[in-house]
């Protein structure tokens, strides 16, 4: 069933089906809606359902002076529908293999097709990181970045790779941070993002013979929930805060990947890493606000 033919003016994306893991909050939220506004039907997943947070977080919420996480996967769905695509909220923990398979398993039967993934899942929150060296942090950072993080992208991304070799076509998109392969500054979380853009080019080095594309998509400092609440601020209010003059929202990765998803090109685009502001200076999109915020850069 191919209804990506299907498409009206102002919606690029009408007539096809993605998955975003992890769209509770932050960037995975952001880009689901933006998918959903070009008419997609999105699938949102994630552990954080109406009634019941993710669980794990309680370091970091104390660290950031809350006592419980902002969105569930409902309020996700209902926002892309309400925007105009379809949202479809499926509970789904990542780090289970059989859970990932069967969210898979369920995209295919329900909708015959699947044109992105869009792998945003990550446990790099369940522990507040520090500026120590690496030889005083815990080891539980290695767990919480690669075991619920790198890992989430490879078992979402196996489990997508039969649709998308049966329909010889597709797109995945790996959320990262990159800055032209500067330090960033936490040792296990430089470790983990160099992983993640490693992962997308290998990617694509495995799955291009077979017209599938698979890119790493680097936001810039965004005002997520989580960092709005760190600074004791809200999206009505950030302006007020000095501190994030620099930042964006996570709309305006949404709408990197919307472009990219809607590209014919994408496949010469395969294995790259992109940040969300160069993005937007080669396909023409702001940020919701009408800025074209620039790349964030180290020390910049």
């Amino acid at each position: 069933m191919d209804r990506s033919r299907d498409v009206r003016p102002g919606r690029p994306l009408e007539g096809r089906v993605a998955v975003v893991t992890g769209a509770s909050r932050g960037a995975g939220r952001g880009i689901a809606l933006e998918l959903g506004a070009a008419g997609a039907t999105v699938y949102v997943t994630g552990r954080s359902v109406r009634g019941r947070p993710a669980p794990g977080y309680d370091r970091f919420l104390a660290h950031i002076g809350q006592t419980a996480l902002p969105g569930t996967i409902e309020d996700t769905a209902d926002d892309v529908t309400r925007l105009g695509g379809v949202g479809i909220p499926v509970p789904c923990d990542h780090t289970r293999e059989q859970e990932v398979r069967e969210l898979f398993a369920r995209v295919e039967r329900e909708q015959g097709q699947l044109d992105v993934l869009v792998n945003k899942a990550w446990g790099g929150h369940q522990d507040h990181i520090g500026a120590e060296p690496f030889w005083e942090q815990p080891l539980s950072h290695w767990e919480g970045m690669f075991e619920r993080g790198v890992r989430n992208h490879i078992l979402a991304s196996r489990a997508a790779a039969p649709l998308f070799l049966r329909q010889k076509r597709g797109l995945i998109v790996t959320t990262t941070f990159w800055d032209r392969d500067k330090y960033l500054g936490t040792f296990f979380y430089d470790l983990a993002k160099a992983t993640m853009t490693r992962l997308a080019f290998a990617l694509a080095e495995e799955l291009r013979p077979h017209g599938i594309a698979s890119v790493a998509v680097s936001p810039g400092w965004m005002r997520t929930e989580l960092v709005l609440a760190n600074h004791r601020t809200d999206a009505e209010h950030w302006q007020e805060v000095p501190a994030l003059a620099r930042t964006e929202s996570p709309r305006y990765v949404g709408r990197a990947v919307v472009a990219l998803a809607s590209d014919p090109n994408v496949m010469a685009r395969s294995g790259g890493v992109y940040r969300v502001g160069d993005l937007a200076r080669e396909y023409g999109f702001t940020d919701v606000d009408g800025r074209q915020v620039p790349p964030f850069e180290i020390g910049g």
